[in-house]
């Protein structure tokens, strides 16, 4: 069963701002990894600190995101050098 898959406003505000082709990309990645994440699995890294952030890496765009059992709550889409800050 996929998982449902909610976006922040930054994070929906970044994949508007991007070209067509790297947003339709993203999103793809997206919604594979809520339908199959072990097919993305060496895409995907726990980040340090706690809180239960995961960082997706699609080429140079990092996706930030939480989730649980039910949803994968997209946090922040970013270039590489800004998504940590």
């Amino acid at each position: 069963m996929a998982k449902r898959v909610e976006y922040s406003r930054d994070a929906a505000k970044a994949l508007m701002r991007m070209d067509r082709a790297s947003s339709r990309r993203i999103r793809a990645k997206i919604d594979q990894l809520a339908g199959h994440p072990d097919a993305l699995a060496n895409n995907v890294k726990a980040l340090r600190g706690g809180k239960g952030l995961m960082r997706l890496r699609v080429g140079d765009w990092r996706v930030i995101y939480t989730e649980d059992l039910v949803v994968l709550s997209v946090l922040k889409v970013a270039p590489r050098g800004k998504a940590y800050e």
